[in-house]
Parts: C-alpha cells; structure tokens; sequence
C-alpha cells in the first residue's frame, strides 16, 4: 500500500465499510427482507440481479443467481453460486428476545433457538434464499 506500513500491496487502505456479498435466490425478496426486518437500506438497486444494502458501516450486496454481474458466475471448476453456508453476518441486537418474537411473529426462520455463548447469547436467523444471520446479544 502507498504510504503504508501493510505488507499487503494492491489491497488498498481499510474501508471505513464493510461489503459482504450473499447469494439470493430473489432479489426483491431478499431487498423486502432485509430492509423490513433488520433496518438496512437500499444503497443501490439494480433488481432483479442486483441489490447494494446499507446498514452503518455494513453493505451487503446481494446478487442473483444469474444476471452480468461477477456475483452470479461460475468459478473456474465449474461452481456455481448459492445460497447458504455457514459464514455470516452478525448484527447486535439491544434486547434479543424480543427481536426474536418480533422476527417470528412476521413468519421468520430460525435454525435454532437462543444460544447462551462466551460473550453473549445468540440465535441463528434465515434469510429469504437460506443465507444465515446471526442476532447477538452481548452480556
């Protein structure tokens, strides 16, 4: 990096942000979901391949299973894109029983119930498309 001390030429300097990108089976689905239930909003929309969601210093950038852009094209072994996994976002939540009540009133789905951890108690939401959320609660 210019100007830097990191060994890490061509990376460039942190970000004041963070982009995360999650597959989604829908777009639009996934925009409702998202901006609904978790308080993000849409930075750019380029539906229904494409979607840039802001929530602070997060971004997540959703991407179809098809469509132009690189979010949506095989790897070179012939892989493709989807949904799911276990990497995820965690998003802080001030009182986390009741923001799970809340999230299941409205039909969400959890893969497990809350979760008494090291630093704090946790559950593990779905999105529209299977990409895992996890809602954190510190002690």
């Amino acid at each position: 990096m210019p100007g830097g001390d990191d060994d890490s030429p061509g990376i460039g300097s942190a970000a004041p942000t963070v982009t995360v990108r999650y597959i989604a089976k829908d777009v639009s689905e996934s925009v409702d979901f998202y901006t609904r239930h978790l308080g993000f909003e849409i930075a750019l929309d380029a539906r229904p391949a494409f979607a840039l969601l802001a929530r602070g210093p997060l971004r997540l950038a959703l991407s179809g299973l098809t469509g132009p852009g690189g979010g949506s094209q095989a790897k070179a072994d012939g892989r493709k894109p989807e949904p799911g996994g276990w990497n995820r976002i965690q998003i802080a939540a001030d009182d986390l029983a009741t923001a799970v009540a809340r999230l299941r009133a409205t039909g969400a789905r959890f893969c497990n119930e809350i979760v008494n951890g090291n630093g704090g108690m946790q559950i593990i939401l779905d999105d529209p498309s299977g990409n895992p959320i996890e809602l954190f609660q510190r002690y």
